[in-house]
């Protein structure tokens, strides 16, 4: 296990498990590592006074120059921004609307999602519709939608549709954003959409999206807050909400400059540098899990089409005297835990991804694959436990929580 440079030890001190990240950037993990630009800077304003509305204008010019977006806002997270961003399109700058929320009495209100975009990401998408007090108005068949479909729900009640992008939507079968916005403009209707963990800042919006709401402290690498970049007056009507329901998902001054100075670093960035260390864990794995007895290691792309690949690892229990799950479960309580990105897991497979890995970590993972693969060869035959009775012990640790 060596290799690993020294760290601050925070994990260990505070006595929680210093865990490596072959997950991605899940919020539950901590979403990623912050970028050192961001670090400097939430350090920095943090002992001073500053406007807020101050910082809320420097980062709409910031948001506009890398998105090209005409206005830009930064709030508490991205489900954060969606929800702010479906007040915005119910209530627009009128005040005495924005004080009303959640009550949608006089306003438009009804917001069309297709069904296989409804996900979870820790929570239900369309939560975040219902808690401007808007309805949530599903459409299509899980996996197959046509526009006549999308052109029956929107009306003269539409506040606005949501579009969500991510790799737990169903990944055929659903319009394409540039068709979605197309048949929504054509009716008036703004089109929000949720992308969360997408690297491509501009081409939501180029693609006909009025408002976009992105993670900062996902692949940026930023502090904890969302980002809502699009049209002027929607992004105002935003940024105004902090006056009714946003006040409780309001950014502090070091998630808004922390969030600047994360911008800017992506701007800088040597992103061919970072593939090329990406694809160096990539080979890594690849040639250390290669020959396992029932083990398969393949290289996949990212399926919403980010500049990043991941290594499948599928296990057949027969050969390899385990599970895909008992593995994941295996790693991610062995030491150091090694958590993988397992929500498919109940086929036979997960993923490990190399985008937050620090120094010598690759090796690790790779060491502790190996070795658990070693141990459940050279233990008697198992009866190997469902995938079903694992979701229900996650569960009921989940609801055991505090203890």
């Amino acid at each position: 296990m060596d290799g690993i440079p020294p760290r601050s030890g925070i994990r260990e001190r505070l006595g929680l498990r210093p865990i490596i990240n072959v997950s991605g950037t899940m919020t539950a993990l901590g979403a990623s590592i912050a970028v050192p630009e961001a670090i400097a800077a939430t350090t920095a304003i943090l002992p001073e006074f500053v406007e807020i509305n101050d910082l809320h204008r420097l980062a709409s010019r910031t948001i506009a120059r890398l998105t090209g977006a005409e206005a830009g806002f930064v709030t508490a997270s991205c489900a954060a921004g969606i929800t702010l961003a479906v007040a915005a399109c119910m209530t627009g700058a009128d005040l005495a609307r924005i004080e009303r929320l959640p009550n949608p009495a006089g306003m438009r209100a009804r917001v069309p999602i297709m069904l296989g975009h409804m996900v979870g990401y820790g929570a239900p998408v369309e939560q975040a519709i219902r808690l401007a007090g808007a309805t949530v108005v599903p459409f299509g068949q899980a996996t197959s939608v046509k526009p006549y479909q999308l052109e029956a729900v929107l009306d003269d009640q539409t506040a606005c549709a949501l579009y969500v992008v991510s790799h737990h939507c169903v990944g055929y079968g659903q319009l394409p954003l540039d068709e979605f916005a197309a048949i929504c403009r054509s009716r008036n209707v703004p089109v929000v959409v949720d992308a969360a963990s997408e690297y491509d800042l501009r081409g939501f919006l180029a693609a006909g999206a009025d408002l976009v709401c992105y993670s900062a402290h996902k692949f940026l690498g930023g502090p904890t807050a969302g980002i809502v970049g699009g049209r002027k007056d929607l992004v105002r009507a935003t940024f105004l909400q902090n006056m009714g329901i946003g006040r409780g998902m309001k950014v502090g001054k070091e998630s808004i400059l922390g969030t600047i100075a994360a911008l800017e670093a992506w701007e800088r960035r040597d992103h061919a540098a970072v593939r090329r260390i990406e694809q160096a864990a990539l080979d890594l794995w690849r040639e250390r899990l290669a020959g396992i007895a029932g083990l398969v290691a393949t290289v996949e792309p990212d399926p919403t089409h980010n500049p990043l690949d991941r290594l499948k690892v599928s296990i057949d229990p027969a050969p390899a005297n385990i599970t895909a799950w008992e593995l994941a479960d295996r790693l991610g309580a062995g030491s150091p835990p090694v958590i993988v990105r397992d929500h498919e897991v109940e086929h036979g497979y997960f993923y490990l991804d190399p985008c937050n890995l620090h120094p010598g970590e690759a090796s690790v993972v790779a060491e502790r694959i190996v070795a658990e693969m070693a141990t459940a060869r050279a233990r008697p035959a198992a009866n190997h436990e469902p995938a079903s009775a694992r979701r229900q012990r996650r569960s009921a640790r989940l609801l055991a929580w505090p203890d």
